[in-house]
């Protein structure tokens, strides 16, 4: 079994941010060939980003060739039809009619091979909405889920891109199946994921649970809960420690490790369901508790009682996490502001997949510089030298 199941695939991706990037950064970790056509000379606007903004590129754009075009110009776009007989897929992620004003859209590039995949990720799937331009925090709102992350009156978005990467996911699962119907028929065929739709999905429980109900969902951190404990603790020593007891057989451990005997013998805590209508003093009583034992005493106890646990913890954690230390779960990438030879390596999360026995994707190559890869892309592509200087001369592409 192979980690890179991918390889032999060709991919053109027209993109910038996080949506489009993430679909990149899948294909190229399962193996394809994917070349990022940068706008020259200044390459991909993502470089440039601050503040949430400023790792966007370094995550996003590993294992990547940087090809740097003028697209506005008609001999970029001709050179664009020439690469485009030889690939598998095509992505973009522009707002709506920007690669049609670049010549590029799936009517121009299908004419040139009847093969070609072009997975277009968007704000909204066809409809009333699919002109709008859409981001992430956008939709969020939009669907209703930061209405059900934030307390009531305070919608919240998530901490994390996490509509875009979601919906690049689902892009990259349609361009799947497209390859793999192109195996039956030997056509391509334009396929698309959004934002809006992706996010939408993410409200399917609720929506089913308040037909299933009758009542009305509630933000999260006043939901009606499922399970009686199912809370964030503190610690002796400042820490936070969320626990989740799911059920009795989880209760039983749980109150014996810890020594509870009286709420174990309490007959309105004997079941999940009674539990939860008794919340409003159990968990109380579990808070004076819990806040009595130093945090590496309650996980050793919640570890040996069987029972979901976490600490409250920060992104910096992870770079140090022993679990994604000791399995590959990160890959030394070099992260620069502006893409320069300022930076650094650090430990990025690996795709959270594994093949076979347990191999996981890994890195091959940094993210690029923009247009590094000009000359040998254009070249495997059938363009001659002369033809390759004429362009980096007239600003085509960005000069070597």
């Amino acid at each position: 079994m192979s980690a890179r199941p991918l390889a032999g695939l060709k991919v053109l991706e027209f993109t910038h941010t996080v949506m489009g990037p993430t679909a990149g950064l899948l294909f190229a970790e399962l193996g394809a060939d994917v070349i990022k056509v940068e706008p020259a000379p200044t390459g991909d606007h993502t470089r440039r980003l601050g503040g949430f903004g400023a790792g966007f590129f370094a995550a996003f754009n590993r294992n990547k060739r940087s090809l740097a075009i003028d697209l506005k110009h008609p001999d970029g776009q001709a050179a664009m039809y020439r690469l485009v007989e030889k690939t598998d897929v095509v992505l973009e992620n522009y707002g709506p009619g920007t690669m049609e004003r670049l010549k590029c859209g799936y009517e121009h590039f299908a004419p040139r091979n009847d093969r070609l995949i072009y997975l277009a990720l968007k704000g909204y799937l066809a409809g009333p909405y699919e002109h709008r331009p859409a981001l992430d925090e956008v939709v969020q709102f939009q669907t209703g889920l930061a209405w059900m992350t934030g307390p009531p009156g305070r919608p919240l978005r998530a901490g994390a891109s996490v509509i875009d990467i979601m919906g690049a996911v689902f892009g990259v699962v349609a361009a799947q199946a497209a390859l793999r119907e192109r195996d039956l028929t030997g056509k391509g065929q334009r396929v698309s994921s959004a934002l809006f739709e992706s996010a939408a999905f993410l409200m399917s429980t609720h929506m089913a649970g308040m037909a299933a109900t009758g009542l009305e969902a509630r933000p999260m951190p006043a939901r009606r809960g499922a399970w009686a404990i199912y809370e964030v603790f503190d610690t002796a020593n400042e820490g936070q420690l969320f626990i989740g007891v799911t059920s009795d057989q989880q209760w039983t451990r749980f109150v014996e490790e810890f020594g509870l005997q009286e709420l174990a013998a309490d007959p309105r805590l004997a079941t999940n369901l009674t539990r939860l209508a008794e919340r409003s003093w159990l968990i109380p009583a579990l808070r004076e508790v819990l806040i009595k034992y130093p945090q590496p005493e309650i996980e050793a106890r919640c570890e040996r009682a069987n029972v979901s646990w976490a600490p409250v913890g920060q992104p910096k954690d992870m770079f140090v996490d022993p679990h994604l230390l000791a399995t590959g779960g990160l890959l030394d990438v070099y992260v620069s502001r502006f893409g320069g030879g300022d930076g650094k390596v650090v430990g990025l999360p690996a795709l959270p997949i594994e093949f076979g026995d347990h191999q996981r994707p890994g890195i091959t190559r940094q993210p690029p510089k923009v247009g590094e890869h000009n000359a040998e892309v254009l070249a495997e592509a059938g363009f001659t030298q002369p033809e390759i200087n004429s362009l980096a001369e007239s600003g085509i592409i960005v000069a070597p």
